[in-house]
């Protein structure tokens, strides 16, 4: 049974410690001061209606829009379709109040279509969306995607597509880097000169343009970190990448040594806006492979200013600096180091990082892995429990206030405290249960609501069956949110269908994409927990999940050779709400998975079925 840990003296020396080496360390409460950015109001992406019409395979046309968090609570929507110059139709008999998609059943085949939707607010019609255009062929309709065809044969590798609005129209663009190719892991030869592009395209495939990394990036997801946001608040995304101009490799094919800094590029041109020295090597980070862990992410510091964040190391010593584009010029905000001889800091870092207000001051805090700091740089608690595989941010356990963090951690927990699975709260670092039993090196980990009978998101956990020098197991678990036991390995998502989780029927319950290779390529279908197939015919390599377009449902982003594919549902929606990107967590975890440690999104509100529905599954 999953243990409730007492908050006694040894443990409350990982949430607040005492660092004998006196100030100097970033762990003292209030000794920095507070980030004040630019901005005078926070900055937000400028989204449009995300408007998508997508024939069905029954040969009717699908449209889905975004609700958006500025729309009036009582918005209804008006849609509209129209064919070349003719006068538009309005295809609902009173505005759309309970979705924010429509199915056309009776389109006109063999011409293109135009649709649209007004909000109406107060019997009153406002401005008018984008449109979007499909033609219905007779036939066999097409599957249902959107395809962003490459300037050559190759594909984005595993760390390499970013979304946001590059020209300011309130679409999603793309920003990849390729090609698949990847010298990780770290004793892997690198002696083929493969370099990194990054290249960047708009929302109907347009190219726009590419950069050569050179040989100073190694072609891995820990050299080449980057993030596409608005860092200077023109409503436009720039490109922040990590770069060394000038840099060669040794005789093994690494980089070693000379100079790093992070670029800012113009998301539309690729030019250099600003650059700024990247965190340097040092010895504390220990051999080639640990201080080569290169991460970057984006946070708002003061609440209201897009800050860059730019971080080295994971197993050991971490830095982590924080900046501001400000009149052209990088300006660095703070930099917080984490002494390597800190027990409770030390080989606390994961693979990627989770910004959000997590004390609730309206400032971001940055998950690093076990240990968060403070929107001012410095420390604001530590759970000490290892390094993080994987961890996730949401309102986990809706029957407690707030949110809360699931942990797996890799680190060997043979001996108590058993902490290979465990979830905190997020506000202070508490640890809320454990899994209270030996893990050897938890892998992976997931929270989501996939049994509607029982209350909250529900917990998955996996062994790496190569484990360690402790042992291994291919074990894995599942539990509910308060850690009660609920299975283990029989009745548990296998491996194969635990990377990537989408919302993508017409309920609140997450389902799984399994995705195998048939010989020619790669094919994905998406199933129920314990249930049905939902849909078949996916192809390609999926890269991500995320709520991109249409209605709150997700998208499926997957590559072949010269191509992305970006996969929508079209299945009639129950329900509406605000499109998921503009939950902060949410859109936190979209932007830092272009760095390649892939973590399907989550929101930070409860996202399952309502405790009444829950109820009716008793």
């Amino acid at each position: 049974m999953a243990t409730s840990l007492a908050q006694d003296d040894a443990e409350r020396r990982y949430l607040y410690p005492v660092f004998p080496d006196g100030p100097g360390h970033g762990m003292y409460p209030g000794q920095k001061p507070k980030v004040e950015g630019w901005a005078k109001e926070r900055v937000v992406e400028r989204l449009n209606r995300g408007i998508i019409a997508q024939q069905t395979q029954s040969g009717e046309v699908y449209v889905g829009w975004r609700l958006l968090e500025t729309d009036a609570a009582d918005v209804a929507f008006n849609l509209y379709r129209a064919i070349g110059d003719d006068d538009p139709l309005r295809l609902n008999s009173s505005p759309l109040k309970v979705t924010t998609d429509f199915i056309d059943k009776q389109p006109v085949p063999d011409r293109q279509s135009a649709y649209w939707v007004r909000p109406v607010v107060n019997g009153r019609e406002l401005e008018a969306s984008e449109k979007a255009y499909v033609e219905v062929v007779t036939g066999n309709p097409p599957l249902h995607y959107k395809s962003i065809k490459l300037q050559g044969d190759y594909m984005p590798g595993r760390s390499g597509i970013a979304v946001y609005d590059l020209n300011g129209d309130g679409n999603l663009d793309f920003v990849i880097k390729q090609p698949n190719y990847s010298i990780d892991p770290a004793g892997r030869p690198n002696t083929d000169g493969t370099t990194y592009k990054i290249e960047a395209y708009l929302s109907d495939g347009t190219f726009l343009w590419r950069k050569d990394l050179g040989p100073g990036i190694e072609p891995g997801i820990w050299y080449s970190p980057y993030v596409v946001y608005d860092f200077n608040g023109n409503g436009r995304g720039e490109v922040a990448v990590k770069t060394a101009p000038g840099v060669e490799r040794n005789a093994s094919g690494r980089v070693t040594s000379g100079e790093e800094w992070v670029t800012i590029l113009d998301g539309m041109t690729g030019q250099e806006i600003a650059s700024a020295p990247w965190p340097e090597r040092d010895v504390r980070y220990g051999d080639y492979n640990r201080s080569s862990r290169n991460q970057m992410g984006v946070a708002y510091l003061d609440g209201k200013t897009p800050c860059l964040l730019l971080a080295r190391g994971t197993y050991k010593l971490m830095v982590l600096d924080a900046y501001q584009l400000k009149d052209g010029r990088l300006e660095r905000l703070w930099r917080w180091d984490g002494d390597e001889q800190n027990p409770v800091i030390r080989s606390q870092g994961a693979h990627t990082m989770i910004s959000a207000d997590i004390d609730g001051d309206g400032r971001d805090e940055v998950i690093l892995g076990s240990v968060v700091i403070d929107d001012n740089g410095l420390a604001l608690w530590s759970a000490g429990f290892g390094h993080p595989d994987r961890m996730y941010l949401s309102d986990i356990d809706p029957s407690r206030p707030g949110m809360e963090i699931l942990f797996g951690i890799e680190d060997w927990h043979i001996e108590a405290p058993y902490n290979g699975v465990a979830l905190v709260d997020a506000k202070t670092g508490k640890t809320i249960w454990n899994i209270g039993h030996a893990t050897y090196h938890i892998s992976s980990v997931m929270a989501a609501d996939i049994d509607p009978s029982i209350p909250g998101l529900e917990i998955m956990a996996w062994e790496d069956p190569k484990g360690g020098t402790a042992g291994a197991s291919s074990d894995r678990y599942m539990l509910s949110a308060d850690g009660r036991h609920l299975a283990r390995n029989y009745g548990v998502p296998t491996r194969a269908e635990s990377r990537h989780w989408i919302f993508w029927d017409d309920g609140l319950l997450r389902q799984m994409i399994n995705t195998e290779w048939t010989g020619s390529g790669f094919e994905s279908h998406i199933t129920r927990y314990n249930g049905p197939l939902v849909a078949t015919g996916i192809e390609g390599d999926v890269r991500f999940t995320a709520d991109i377009f249409g209605d709150w449902r997700e998208e499926i982003i997957t590559v072949l050779p010269g191509e992305i594919r970006i996969y929508t549902t079209t299945i009639p929606a129950k329900d509406r709400r605000v499109t998921l990107l503009q939950d902060p967590v949410y859109r936190s975890t979209v932007t830092h998975n272009s760095m390649g440690y892939y973590q399907s999104p989550m929101t930070g509100y409860y996202l399952g079925v309502s405790p009444a529905e829950e109820e009716n599954h008793e």
